[in-house]
């Protein structure tokens, strides 16, 4: 599946600067500074409630922004309606109600992109077909009939139908056999390997460091520790950071 979108001239895709952001009156992201280069793969981990997923739908637009600065290829996008993100290539498929259960797979599929033409559709289909091939024989099956690895599968390929460069995962494995959950970490790699650029909430630290360039780990709606994959994965106090405790 060839990045049509992807940007191969390097450089930083996603660059936060004091981002504060919640949902209306309560405040849960507290100034975050974040940046993501082009083609990386990069990991947020932390607490239940940290502000993880709350930091992602900010970046979507699905989330309030109080302060702070986002850019996108050196463009500012804070607070940009979703629809527009779309359309600068960003992706982002959420933790939960990410797939419509009463649609068929490939009904879930041409809703990732509903404003394509039709060729353009059919051959975003084509693509996601190939990039996860347990799909293609459920085409014509009901959503609510698949396994939930397979529906995490159908969540991100209805995000990929719109050939994104930067995509925005919460929490793909989350309740996923570990069959499933290496499914699919070995897609996600297989699509980093073809220039994707990921951003990647996970709880299952670990599985995802181990392919990642950097981590973030947050507690209490802020950055508590970054730095390589690999040091994060030494690190011993990691487990102070997860229960929220740090020096």
């Amino acid at each position: 599946m060839t990045n049509m979108n992807a940007d191969t001239t390097g450089g930083t895709v996603l660059d936060v600067t004091g981002l504060e952001a919640g949902y209306g009156s309560v405040q849960i992201v507290h100034g975050i500074d974040l940046y993501v280069e082009q083609g990386e793969f990069v990991t947020i981990i932390g607490p239940n409630g940290c502000g993880k997923s709350t930091f992602l739908k900010a970046l979507f637009g699905l989330a309030t922004q109080y302060d702070g600065k986002v850019l996108h290829d050196d463009t500012d996008i804070s607070g940009w309606r979703t629809d527009r993100l779309v359309a600068r290539g960003i992706a982002y498929v959420p933790q939960v109600d990410n797939i419509f259960p009463s649609l068929t797979v490939r009904e879930n599929m041409q809703m990732g992109g509903i404003r394509l033409s039709s060729g353009k559709l059919t051959l975003g289909i084509d693509r996601v077909c190939w990039t996860f091939p347990d799909l293609a024989p459920r085409i014509s099956d009901l959503a609510a009939t698949l396994s939930g690895g397979e529906r995490q599968m159908l969540a991100i390929s209805r995000a990929l139908i719109s050939n994104p460069s930067f995509l925005l995962l919460d929490e793909p494995t989350a309740a996923l056999s570990p069959k499933y959950q290496q499914q699919i970490m070995g897609c996600i790699d297989s699509l980093r390997e073809e220039g994707m650029t990921v951003l990647l909430v996970e709880q299952n630290a670990r599985l995802s460091l181990a392919r990642s360039d950097r981590g973030y780990i947050f507690s209490g709606g802020k950055v508590v520790h970054t730095g390589s994959a690999a040091d994060i994965l030494e690190d011993p106090k990691i487990g102070e950071y997860f229960l929220g405790v740090h020096q």
